[in-house]
C-alpha cells in the first residue's frame, strides 16, 4: 500500500502566505516553511521547481485575499473615491506585510497596482463614473489626486504614522475630494 502524502501543496503554500503576513515576504525560505510545516525541505521542492516559485504562488494569494476583502469591504461613502480610499487605508492597517508584498516593494511580473485595484469588477471605474455623474469635470485627474492622497495615508499607516479613526479618515477623504474639486 502507498504511503499517503501529508504535506499537500495546499498546506505548503497555507504556511507561506501565513508566514508572509505575520512576518513578511522575506522570511519566506525554505527552511523556516518547511519548519513552521512540520516538513523537511523535500515536499517543498517536489511541488515547487524553486522558491521563486513558492513566492509568486504566495503573490496570487495575497492578490485574491486583497481582491476578496475589497469586495467585502462595507460600502457607507457616498463621495467618490472615499470607499475606495477606507478599503484601501484599512488593509493597510490590517494587513501590514501584504500591503507591502502587493503595493510597495517591487518585482517583476507583478500586477499592476491599477490593475490590482480595479479588479475585474472595474472598482476604479466605477468610482471615476460616480465622480463624472456628480459633475467632476476631469474624474480621471480627480483619480490621480485622490489616489496619491490615499496611497500615501495607507503609507503612513506601515510606519504607524497614521493614527486617525475611520471617522477621521472618511471626513479626510470627502475634504480632500472637495478641496480637488476646485
Amino acid at each position: 500500500m502507498a504511503r499517503k502524502e501529508s504535506i499537500t501543496i495546499d498546506r505548503i503554500l497555507g504556511t507561506a502566505f501565513e508566514m508572509t503576513r505575520e512576518s513578511g515576504a522575506e522570511s519566506i525560505t525554505a527552511r523556516h516553511v518547511a519548519e513552521k510545516a512540520g516538513c523537511s525541505t523535500q515536499p517543498i521542492f517536489r511541488v515547487y521547481k524553486n522558491m521563486s516559485e513558492l513566492q509568486a504562488a504566495v503573490y496570487d494569494k495575497a492578490v485574491e485575499y486583497f481582491r476578496s476583502y475589497y469586495s467585502s469591504f462595507e460600502r457607507i461613502g457616498k463621495v467618490p473615491f472615499t470607499n475606495l480610499g477606507m478599503a484601501y487605508i484599512a488593509f493597510a492597517r490590517k494587513e501590514k506585510n501584504l500591503f507591502r508584498l502587493l503595493f510597495v516593494d517591487t518585482a517583476p511580473g507583478k500586477v499592476s497596482m491599477y490593475e490590482l485595484l480595479n479588479g475585474s469588477e472595474g472598482n476604479v471605474v466605477t468610482e471615476i463614473n460616480m465622480a463624472k455623474e456628480l459633475g467632476c469635470s476631469d474624474p480621471g485627474g480627480m483619480f490621480m489626486k485622490m489616489w496619491i492622497f490615499i496611497h500615501g495615508a495607507a503609507c503612513m499607516t506601515l510606519s504607524g504614522d497614521y493614527d486617525l479613526t475611520d471617522e477621521e479618515t472618511m471626513s479626510l477623504l470627502e475634504k480632500a475630494y472637495n478641496s480637488f474639486l476646485t
